[in-house]
């Protein structure tokens, strides 16, 4: 704990020696960032504690035994980093550990990115205070941009520390914790500074491949239910790509602002009569409809794209590494060394793992 607090110090004084070159709002951005972190880490306590405590209910008990269980098996057998990250727990009360805000301009799906001297420059900032991220996402959405503010369930420190397991990571079911775990686990084998696609992305593959893997070997029973899930999310967010590739060409059209943003207005309200075609296609299967509960907006599209169009070139590498796990890690790692533009140039292109 102490390491801990010495290295959140050391930032945040090092920040306010900065404060004139980046900027005082990000000293206060790394103070907020400091103080719900180590908040976190003041209330953990070993998982064999939380279980064996009489005060946790019955269901809390089963889900962190699952848990200790997706953790053993994250290490053994896909190869993610061997330490304590998610071997202390975290009762949160509040289903989201911080909230996220992303923002495009109005007429536009490149985000805006924000930079720090430590992570270098990323597509969102996160608040461990909904109200905070609030009111930091008011006053671009007043300038006129496209602005979503997002609970998030989990986040990684990339390795700098042990990170917990949160009660938010165990709220929506078995296969969502071993997901989140799993792709938490990812981002400690590699961080490309400056690429949020290329992190993220490669995240969500290793959670996906994880999942299959584990329920493959642990829980076939379970294995259908994934698989029937997973195809249902590839046709929803081909629908998401799909609209937002007819953005960008409207965006990137010779028309003035004003009929982009009647076009813009047509394909969103168009992107909902296809979902509810497309649900009727799954026999009326709802899991999607709380997407559309707030307006639809391009910040809110491209909070997708940033997760999940790289998967597929992922997978392809997957593949071509004879799915193997720690072959897969090292071609990753590899990539992860190069200049952005070749990097995505090498992730695209055809997949070689010798």
């Amino acid at each position: 704990m102490k390491k801990v607090m010495t290295i959140f110090l050391a930032a945040i004084v090092s920040a306010t020696l900065l404060c004139p070159t980046i900027g005082c709002s990000t000293v206060g951005y790394y103070a907020q960032s400091a103080r719900g972190h180590l908040s976190l880490m003041a209330r953990r306590e070993p998982v064999a504690e939380a279980i064996a405590d009489e005060q946790t209910s019955e269901q809390r008990r089963r889900q962190l035994k699952l848990a200790t269980e997706i953790r053993d098996y994250a290490s053994a057998e896909l190869k993610l980093p061997d330490n304590d990250s998610y071997r202390d727990y975290v009762e949160l009360g509040r289903p989201y550990v911080v909230w996220n805000v992303v923002a495009t301009p109005e007429l536009s799906l490149e985000p805006l990115r924000w930079c720090f001297p430590v992570v270098g420059c990323l597509t969102y900032r996160g608040y461990f205070d909904r109200a905070a991220a609030e009111a930091y996402a008011e006053p671009l959405r007043r300038q006129g941009n496209d602005v979503m503010v997002r609970g998030v369930r989990a986040y990684s420190t990339l390795g700098w520390f042990d990170d917990p397991l949160l009660s938010s990571m165990l709220d929506q079911g078995s296969v969502a914790t071993a997901e989140v775990i799993f792709h938490e686990l990812a981002h400690q084998i590699i961080y490309a500074r400056n690429d949020t696609v290329f992190n993220e992305a490669f995240a969500s593959t290793v959670g996906e491949l994880g999942v299959k893997r584990w329920l493959s070997s642990e829980h076939p029973e379970q294995l259908d239910d994934y698989l029937a899930a997973l195809k249902r999310r590839d046709q929803f967010l081909e629908l998401l790509r799909s609209t937002s590739d007819a953005l960008r060409a409207l965006y990137a059209s010779n028309i003035d602002d004003e009929k982009k943003r009647e076009g813009k207005q047509r394909l969103l309200a168009a992107l909902r009569e296809e979902y509810h075609t497309l649900k009727r296609s799954w026999g009326g299967f709802k899991g999607f409809d709380g997407w559309f509960d707030t307006p639809v907006n391009n910040a809110r599209l491209i909070s997708i794209a940033v997760y999940r169009d790289r998967v597929p070139d992922f997978l392809r590498w997957f593949d071509a590494c004879g799915r193997d796990f720690p072959r897969f890690y090292q071609a990753v790692k590899r990539m992860g060394k190069m200049p952005q533009d070749e990097r995505h140039r090498v992730l695209t292109g055809p997949a070689s793992c010798s």
